[in-house]
């Protein structure tokens, strides 16, 4: 089936059999990498030391960082794509492509250059101690040495979904996972290379994943495919790619300061031992999000297509039949966690400090998380259709407007048990604040029909 004829099937089958056909092969993806990641974190644990997984935390407001800008080109090229696929408009749709691998290289290039040059202060200001510093520079380093790799990569990926070929998408992130599996066991276990070892696992298995996403593009058959004339930046079309991914920038870039600020935190409240458990609580925490992500992404093309071919009644059943599966999959996260934190702990850590506190953290963290799904796809919903003044507010009203002043008072009253407080005080918050926008959004949509 060439891109054509996928696009044109966003508007014409029943929205639950799309949006499945969509989700899926995205949830299986992110299920493996949440996979990935847990076994990445855990044998840096068990292999490397409590400290280790204390640098590696350190360096998550890093990956968010590097995460925000990929995010910005890849979701707003994306939902470009998808709007002018539904107008039909398959010209400019080649050309933003052709923009999105242009700003993909020109940013990650810059992003890698800055943050080499000032490595060890960023990391000092993200956290690092003494102890921790080594560990998070050379887990780093590699990291942003591939960083052009890993922002094409996911570009690409997220293309690919826009285009109609969620299952192609599905199957790059699959082989990263099991490639970076098997690379971070030879490194890390077997030739005993320490946190570098699983940096350089992640770097290479996404460069060979990279390599085949390039082949599947130079396919000149398709509708969406690498050629000449289409790579030279256009200011039109950069403009509405940030515009519309400024809002899961902004996310991205406000989790960012939210961890860097919640790292100081806990090594004030609680020392090094507590920012491990902060970074264990948020692996697993991510391990069950990851199920939403993969959700937001087979929405994305669907709600797309339907908003720029005005069939609102296909774009709204899209959403409610997301969020009633974000909710359903975030509940059984929650009871699991709820019912056995420390046998999860222990998956990370036989540490007896950090396993305690990581034990105790991942059920604070995780006390009301089954409210967060709906207000993440409500917050992507808004993203998709290009409401992007309203997608911003929502990004920012957890993290920025609740979980940062809430984190500094309530350790106040509560020493370190409030650092872990602020987390799910903010996301019942949020959930609060997101339903009368939406509700307000569709009765707007209603009177002028």
């Amino acid at each position: 089936m060439d891109n054509r004829q996928a696009a044109l099937e966003l508007g014409q089958k029943p929205v639950g059999q799309l949006l499945w056909q969509y989700a899926l092969p995205a949830i299986v993806a992110m299920t493996a990498s949440s996979l990935y990641n847990i076994i990445d974190r855990a044998m840096i644990g068990q292999v490397v030391g409590p400290e280790a997984i204390a640098g590696l935390g350190i360096t998550f407001p890093f990956m968010n960082l590097s995460a925000a800008f990929g995010a910005c080109i890849g979701v707003g090229a994306s939902t470009c794509i998808s709007v002018r696929l539904g107008q039909k408009d398959y010209k400019r749709a080649e050309y933003f492509f052709g923009n999105t691998v242009t700003l993909n290289l020109v940013i990650g290039f810059l992003f890698m250059v800055v943050c080499l040059l000032f490595l060890d202060p960023i990391l000092r200001f993200f956290g690092a101690s003494d102890v921790t510093l080594p560990y998070a520079r050379e887990f780093m380093v590699v990291i942003l040495l591939g960083n052009m790799v890993t922002h094409m990569y996911f570009g690409m990926n997220a293309v690919l979904r826009a285009a109609g070929k969620p299952r192609h998408a599905m199957y790059a992130t699959l082989f990263t996972v099991a490639c970076n599996i098997v690379l971070v066991v030879l490194f890390v276990w077997w030739f005993r290379w320490g946190i570098r070892g699983a940096a350089l696992a992640t770097v290479t298995s996404q460069s060979l994943a990279l390599c085949w996403q390039m082949w599947l593009f130079s396919d000149q058959k398709q509708l969406l495919h690498l050629k000449r004339g289409i790579y030279r930046l256009r200011a039109d079309m950069v403009r509405n790619i940030l515009a519309i991914g400024v809002s899961p920038f902004l996310m991205q870039t406000t989790s960012c300061i939210i961890v860097i600020f919640m790292n100081n935190q806990f090594v004030r409240y609680g020392g090094d031992m507590a920012v491990g458990a902060y970074s264990i609580a948020n692996s697993v925490v991510m391990m069950f999000f990851m199920f939403v992500m993969g959700m937001n992404q087979g929405m994305q093309p669907i709600v797309g297509y339907n908003y720029g071919a005005e069939k609102y009644d296909r774009m709204f059943r899209c959403m409610w039949l997301t969020i009633a599966a974000a909710t359903a999959i975030l509940l059984v996260g929650w009871a699991l966690c709820m019912l056995f934190p420390r046998q999860i702990a222990r998956i990370f850590t036989t540490d007896p400090t950090l396993l305690s506190l990581a034990a105790r953290g991942i059920k604070l963290d995780m006390l009301v998380f089954f409210v967060v799904g709906s207000q993440a796809v409500i917050t992507n919903f808004f993203q998709c259709i290009g409401k992007v003044k309203v997608s911003i507010f929502l990004s920012l009203s957890r993290q920025l407007f609740m979980l940062l002043p809430m984190a500094y008072l309530f350790p106040l009253l509560w020493d370190l048990e409030g650092v872990w407080y602020a987390m799910p005080a903010s996301d019942f918050g949020s959930f609060a604040m997101t339903l009368p926008i939406l509700w307000w959004y569709m009765k707007k949509i209603r009177v002028n029909r």
